[in-house]
């Protein structure tokens, strides 16, 4: 985990600022600012998840056991990786500015990277700069003389990183969070690496976590979670005769004890909101939140922005959520800056912020919502036709 010396500029937590992806997935070229708060908004196979894990690459290539080898191997190789939009510049390329409102340019982090011969991954340049100062430039006289070298980013190498830890801290920082309830419900669970981001190993996590800090959590998460199940009345963590943790809900019942159950029996929508609402209050680097709004009734959703942002008052963390969610949008609170519209063309997916777009700016003066003047722009042409499409 980044400490607070790494992770904090003058008192404020350090975020990503800025943007910039050249032929990867669905983009051929994105570059844009980067709110403290993000929502991600685009029709179904836009790019919203592939958006997320150009952020998600980086921390593998920081994370222990990963790097940049073991980073695209884990999303299909290069060719998997690289937009089928990439012409001329065949090279992937990701660009990372990290900073604060204050000093948003404090690091910048760039990295391409192409298909070397035998089908290696080989870097063509990486670069660190600070304050625009440029502290690393390759490949270097050593990586061609030795091109083997150019398999492994400086970023992950503890050696020669020193100059930019606090990048590498940064980055260690960033979480992501899909929770897949049947994972924490199946008595089988995943076995697979720790921080599962699908919730495998959520309740693992849970268990791991300091005794006080995790029970204070979990009476934040009660308080919280009674607004969408006013009978749940307490949660606890147990431990069953095979090891196995268990969360443990008391709900109000006719008995005078209550009835407890466990997360066998809790609804989908329960599980979802409890994995958010432990994200929200566990680490300090970015958030990284797909859909939050599934299983989870709209009148709940609508006031998931408020949840995040009165948490951000008090931590100042970065937190990008992907959406279909009109109800997710419905807030006031929400700026055309922090909303990103990704949409599909041709030559790949465009993302432009909301706040870029004329007609969205018009309809907003007009008095018309966030949600009614961005999320039409992400429905299907002919949706209706898919009644009769059988």
């Amino acid at each position: 985990m980044p400490t607070m010396a790494s992770s904090t500029s003058a008192g404020e937590p350090l975020r990503i600022t800025r943007l910039e992806l050249r032929n990867w997935r669905n983009f051929a070229q994105v570059d844009v600012p980067l709110a403290r708060r993000v929502f991600l908004v685009g029709p179904n196979a836009s790019g919203k998840s592939n958006l997320l894990d150009s952020i998600r690459f980086l921390k593998d290539l920081v994370e222990v056991g990963g790097g940049l080898q073991a980073a695209i191997r884990a999303r299909g190789g290069v060719s998997a990786i690289r937009s089928l939009s990439a012409r001329r510049q065949p090279e992937v390329a990701i660009s990372v500015r990290v900073g604060t409102t204050s000093e948003p340019d404090r690091w910048e982090y760039t990295l391409s990277f192409s298909q070397g011969t035998g089908r290696t991954p080989t870097i063509k340049r990486e670069t660190v700069a600070r304050n625009r100062v440029v502290l690393l430039d390759r490949p270097l006289k050593e990586d061609r003389d030795d091109e083997a070298r150019l398999g492994q980013t400086h970023l992950e190498q503890v050696n020669v990183n020193r100059e930019f830890r606090e990048v590498v801290e940064f980055l260690q920082g960033v979480r992501y969070l899909h929770i897949v309830p049947q994972l924490i419900r199946d008595p089988e669970r995943y076995i697979g690496r720790p921080n599962d981001p699908y919730g495998g190993d959520f309740l693992e996590q849970v268990a791991r976590t300091p005794r006080r800090t995790q029970q204070a959590r979990l009476s934040q998460i009660v308080r919280a979670l009674k607004v969408a199940v006013p009978q749940l009345e307490t949660l606890k963590l147990e431990q069953d005769a095979k090891g196995r943790w268990h969360l443990q809900g008391k709900y109000v019942h006719w008995r005078p004890q209550g009835a407890w159950q466990s997360e066998a029996q809790f609804s989908d929508g329960t599980l979802r909101l409890a994995g958010l609402l432990w994200s929200l209050l566990d680490g300090q680097g970015p958030l990284l939140l797909e859909e939050p709004e599934l299983s989870v009734h709209p009148g709940v959703v609508r006031y998931i922005p408020q949840l995040i942002a009165r948490t951000q008052r008090k931590t100042q963390r970065q937190i990008l959520i992907s959406t279909h969610s009109p109800d997710l949008l419905r807030d006031e609170g929400i700026g055309l800056d922090e909303v990103l519209l990704l949409e599909p063309g041709a030559e790949g997916t465009t993302v432009r912020p909301a706040s870029d777009i004329r007609d969205v700016r018009v309809l907003l003066e007009g008095g018309v919502s966030i949600a009614d003047a961005v999320m039409p722009r992400t429905e299907p042409e002919h949706a209706e036709q898919l009644a009769l499409s059988l």
